[in-house]
């Protein structure tokens, strides 16, 4: 991917985006994580009161899975995001500086 030729396309790039979509993809992931953990902590409540449900007990390791699934993808996130902008700042570090809230 070549650099933009003017100041106003990285800028445009930059803000509504790129910026735009690591917002978007952070605020869906811990949606997620948020509302995987209210499940967990419910299983957790029913667990306690019924030890001996073995069918319970697997929905609670299968939903704690997938919460770790999700927490370990908002830090695969972070890292895309990084490398994201340091690409974006060698492709347009000449036409636009972008603000330092990334």
């Amino acid at each position: 991917m070549a650099a933009p030729s003017g100041g106003v396309n990285c800028e445009e790039f930059a803000e509504f985006q790129l910026m735009a979509a690591h917002a978007s993809r952070d605020r869906v992931i811990k949606n997620c994580i948020a509302q995987t953990s209210a499940v967990v902590k419910n299983l957790r409540e029913e667990r306690e009161k019924n030890l001996d449900d073995l069918t319970l007990l697997k929905q609670l390791r299968k939903e704690q899975t997938k919460l770790k699934w999700m927490q370990s993808e908002l830090n695969v996130e972070e890292v895309v995001n990084d490398r994201s902008w340091k690409v974006f700042n060698e492709r347009c570090r000449i036409h636009f500086k972008p603000p330092k809230n990334e």
